[in-house]
Parts: structure tokens; sequence; C-alpha cells
């Protein structure tokens, strides 16, 4: 049971589409040849040698990551450097790798969604939504006879209706047009000097914003009138399912440190563990989460009014300012902190789900329980136990 590299790419495209990622981010194909056969893919989520090692040594001819090995440019990939070695590892055992990073996060479901389920959340929707891609409509006014279809076909060949997984969708209604040819017209119908009336068709269609000059264009080209009437319209932005973080609710309502202890049976151990900040016998309902360090959707969280807001790699003074900005508004949520590792590691089983699915059991995927978050040990100190004491200078 085999699939192409290509097949296995078009699965993860549709489910974490590249367009999703940031302009600063690296995602997609790093190296691999998307024509070779794939049996058995490995979801991790960092490209680190222990996960290539285990790709390897298991057969896998992909790695699918969630962390890019190369986010930064380089000019070049020598295997005397850490990450090259790691490439020309892969390239040399007839392995693949493919990153969904914050095209992921932004999709849905993406990585917050995974996170989530794992603490038995129902999602609302994203913490801060992705804008979908703004669109326009045109709508013409074509004489009745082939020139609807010619139009039609050009308009749908510029990039016009399309909708989803559709093509060439549009809407026509039949009504009168009516112009007077003046002097130096060329009229395709009527003379000059007369007032005409003519049977036409009404053609709407949706398309890309991006795609407008291009769709003018074919439609200045295709219609049979000298002068088309046409109305290029900008349509309202629409609320959109993907974006940063998810907002979710518990089945019931239940304290900070009792909601602590669910996050801390949900996700894999981490020598991080998982730290909170607030009342520790406040009420918690209402959770925000985003996986990854998310300290830059503090503000959105206070905004969704939730009870607590779960992420990663939460700095001092963000944490600070939000806790002292509490103590003025009692409603501001309480904070929890988790290793960045821990809080992504659900998406891999996402991740192995779409591709079972996609490729309808043709190839085997694996999620690897390796442990890859970078920190390895980790000490609790009892609260109150030692104090700080001011040390006077040498």
């Amino acid at each position: 049971m085999t699939a192409r590299l290509a097949d296995v790419i078009a699965a993860l495209e549709a489910a974490y589409p590249p367009a999703l990622a940031q302009a600063w981010d690296a995602v997609g194909l790093v190296c691999g040849d998307p024509a070779d056969k794939v049996s058995s893919v490995l979801v991790a989520i960092d490209p680190v040698p222990a996960t290539v090692d285990e790709a390897l040594d298991g057969g896998a001819q992909l790695l699918l990551t969630h962390h890019p090995l190369l986010l930064r440019g380089v000019h070049g990939i020598g295997a005397d450097t850490p990450k090259g070695a790691l490439v020309h590892r892969l390239v040399r055992g007839g392995a693949a790798l493919f990153t969904a990073h914050t095209n992921a996060d932004a999709a849905d479901p993406g990585v917050s969604d995974a996170l989530a389920a794992a603490l038995g959340l129902v999602v609302e929707g994203p913490l801060e939504p992705a804008p979908e891609a703004p669109l326009d409509k045109i709508v013409t006014f074509i004489p009745v006879g082939p020139a609807i279809t010619a139009v039609h076909d050009a308009l749908a060949a510029a990039g016009a209706g399309a909708i989803g997984d559709y093509s060439h969708c549009s809407f026509a209604t039949a009504g009168t047009g009516q112009f007077k040819p003046l002097p130096g017209a060329h009229p395709t119908i009527g003379e000059v000097g007369k007032l005409e009336r003519v049977a036409e068709t009404k053609l709407e269609m949706v398309l890309p914003r991006g795609k407008r000059a291009a769709v003018v264009a074919a439609l200045r080209a295709a219609h049979p009138y000298e002068e088309p009437a046409f109305d290029v319209l900008e349509l309202a932005d629409l609320p959109s399912t993907r974006g940063l973080g998810r907002i979710g609710t518990l089945p019931a309502p239940e304290p900070l440190h009792a909601f602590a202890d669910r996050v801390a049976a949900a996700l894999p151990a981490t020598a991080w563990g998982v730290r909170a900040a607030g009342d520790p016998d406040r009420a918690v309902r209402r959770v925000a989460v985003c996986g990854g360090a998310g300290d830059s959707a503090l503000g959105a969280a206070v905004a969704a009014g939730v009870d607590a807001y779960l992420t990663a790699d939460l700095r001092h003074h963000p944490a600070s300012e939000h806790l002292l900005a509490g103590q003025m508004n009692p409603a501001t949520p309480a904070l929890v902190d988790v290793a960045h590792w821990a809080s992504e590691w659900p998406w891999c089983a996402q991740a192995a789900d779409i591709l079972r699915t996609a490729l309808g059991g043709s190839v085997e995927v694996r999620v690897s329980t390796l442990r890859t978050d970078p920190w390895t040990v980790g000490r609790t100190q009892p609260i109150g136990r030692t104090q700080p004491t001011e040390r006077t200078p040498q």
C-alpha cells in the first residue's frame, strides 16, 4: 500500500492551506521528490535527530513536523552543520520532510482545536479570527445569444465563479437593456442616433479581490459590446472559523487549581510542568487556548471575557502586567502556562487522522511519542520554604 508524496502533500495542504501561514514562516516541502512513493509517515512536533532517527529506523518515507527545520534563510545546508546534517541524513535515507506550522495554527481544525479537545473543551470559535479572503462580485449585461456562454467562460477562466470545490458559479436573470449610440460609436447592435432596446441577460459572479483586474480585462475582451456595462461590488467581510487560538467551554465550572490538574493530566509531562496565575479557587468554565507561544494574544483573551487563558511561553512582564490589570478588573482571566512542545503535541494525532482519512488507509501513519521538549530537568521549590534574602555586596 503506497501513495505518491504529491498525494500526501495535497492532503496536507487541503487541511492546512499554505496561504494561512504567516509571511515570515517557512512551511511546505523541505526535501523530497513529490513523485516518490510513500508507504509510511511519521508525525512529530520537532525535526530533530531523535525524530529523524525514529522516522528512518521505522521505514518512514516522510517525516511530517509542526516546527520548521529551516525557519530563517540559509545560504547552504552542508552536512557539517547541525541542520544540514539532518537534511542529508533524510535524503540519504530516502525520506522527505514536510512542515505545517503557522498554517496549521490558523487552520480549522488546527493546533488549538487539538489542544482544546485534549482538555475536554467544546469549541465556540477562534480567539483571533483570520479574515476570509476578500471577495468582489462582478455584474454584467450580455445580449441574449452565444455571447452569454463566451463571456461566462472567459470570466471563469480569469478566476471568477470559483466557490469551494465548484467552478463556473453564476446567477443569471433576464431583462431589457437600453442604449443610444452617439456619433463616433461603432455599435454591435443598433444604429448611431437611434434608441435601442435589447433582450439581455444579467450575469453575476463572485471573484477573489486580487483577481479583479484580470476578470475585468477578460470581460472587456469577451463581451460583444463596444462599451460593456458592468458593476464591480466589494462584498462585506465574512466571519471566519480560522485563526489563532480557540475559545471553548468546560462541561461544568471548576476551580482554577482543578483546571490546572486537568491540564496536567491531559498533556504529556514535561520538566516545565503546568503553572497557573490567579486565585486558585476562581471558577473556570469558559477558556481560551493557544497552542505554542501565545502571549501576543493576551489582549484578545481579555476582550473575549474568558475565565482562563492557556498557552505556552508566557513571559514575566506581560503576565505580571496582566495580573496587575486584574486587580482593577476582576473579570481579567487567570493564566495557565505550559511547555511549548506539550501544548502542540495533540496536533500530531489530528494531522495523522487527516492523512489516514484522506489517503484511505493506503499509507501507514504513526505519531512520535518521543519527548522533544528542550527542557530536561525540572525542580519544584515549595513556596514559602525559602524566602529570598537581601545580600550585602562584598
